[in-house]
């Protein structure tokens, strides 16, 4: 990508996807490979964007490759075939998937050359994306019923499987569990206008983001909300806690914090009063964005299954800095409201009133 290659013998040239960076094809045939890699990696990703005829995109290559391909792959709705070769797909491969549906076939050899092995893999790949694309599932086409989006996680479970069953009549609910890329997958879909609306009952990945947890859904969680204005009913489900590994992993600034084995792999830590100020004045900064109907449920009686009575991170006063912030913080119109019941996230008073607040916004 170092030099302008014009006499590519490729259908579209690397000049022509150069040309779409913002900067112009010069951003992109730079002498620094990296930053050459960077840029034609933006270039690529604005490039697809505007292809109407893409069936499905297929790519080999090996870490500079891969991350070239991926956003683009990244930007491109959900439900396009996608599928990338590489030498890393054996690895961690949450920043190359992201929130998207891609699939990684690890190369097993180098995809510098051809041989016994790469062949068969190449093969595997190419007849995979063949019948992803031939043999495509038409079922969602044929759905009668909108989808909404459902955050869970398993301290909030009883409350959204009560939502999910209310509303399955009318809607086909879809539910994504909460530890990071839950939360983007969901918002992936809103931007992909696959959703017609979400009832984000378990916002905990915005508790991980703030406070450094494992299973953030980083900075832009709730963004596509507010881009697209899609129907939004929200609450605090588990911003009682912040998620880590297995115990050893806790930070050592956290070592002194009270903490509850959920189970060898996954460590919570019980949020503080002053650490809830901030995610309750972070919710409200994002729902005061958003531009369409918003109602924002406040569980009064706790926020998770074990922020209740008797419970290990029962803690009123916690809870009572959470909603304190969200109340300083929002703004209330006649499309956006705040809702408070004195009841848990679970009770299934609750559940229905997350029903009626999303029958309200989306009739």
């Amino acid at each position: 990508a170092t030099v302008a290659t014009g006499a590519s013998p490729a259908m579209v040239t690397p000049e022509t996807v150069a040309s779409h960076h913002p900067a112009g094809r010069d951003a992109v045939f730079v002498a620094d490979r990296g930053a050459a890699v960077l840029a034609m990696a933006e270039a690529f990703a604005r490039f697809v964007l505007t292809r109407a005829d893409l069936a499905g995109l297929i790519a080999a290559g090996g870490s500079g490759g891969t991350a070239l391909v991926a956003p683009a792959m990244q930007a491109l709705p959900v439900g396009l075939p996608k599928l990338i070769v590489s030498t890393v797909a054996a690895g961690d491969v949450r920043r190359y998937v992201g929130a998207s549906d891609i699939c990684m076939m690890h190369s097993v050899t180098d995809v510098a050359g051809l041989n016994r092995i790469s062949r068969r893999v190449l093969a595997n790949a190419a007849h995979a994306m063949a019948g992803m694309i031939g043999l495509a599932d038409t079922t969602a086409s044929a759905l009668s019923r909108p989808a909404i989006g459902l955050t869970m996680f398993g301290v909030t479970t009883p409350c959204v499987q009560a939502v999910a069953a209310a509303l399955a009549g009318e809607y086909d609910p879809i539910v994504f569990h909460a530890p990071g890329t839950g939360g983007q997958s969901m918002e992936k879909l809103v931007e992909s206008g696959l959703l017609a609306g979400v009832i984000d009952t378990t916002t905990t990945e915005i508790a991980d983001h703030l406070m450094g947890g494992v299973m953030s859904a980083w900075e832009g969680r709730l963004a596509a909300i507010v881009r697209t204005g899609v129907p939004y009913v929200g609450s605090c489900g588990a911003l009682d806690m912040v998620n880590f590994g297995a115990i050893d992993t806790v930070p050592e600034r956290y070592r002194g914090r009270l903490l509850h084995a959920h189970n060898p792999q996954v460590t919570l830590m019980c949020t503080t009063a002053e650490e809830n100020a901030r995610i309750g004045t972070w919710i409200a900064a994002r729902l005061d964005r958003m531009t369409g109907p918003v109602r924002f449920l406040l569980p009064l009686g706790g926020v998770s299954l074990i922020d209740v009575p008797g419970q290990v991170f029962h803690d009123p006063e916690a809870d009572e800095a959470l909603f304190a912030a969200i109340r300083a913080g929002f703004r209330a119109t006649a499309d956006r409201r705040l809702v408070e019941l004195p009841c848990t996230i679970n009770d299934p008073a609750f559940a229905a009133a997350l029903v009626a607040a999303f029958r309200d916004i989306a009739a």
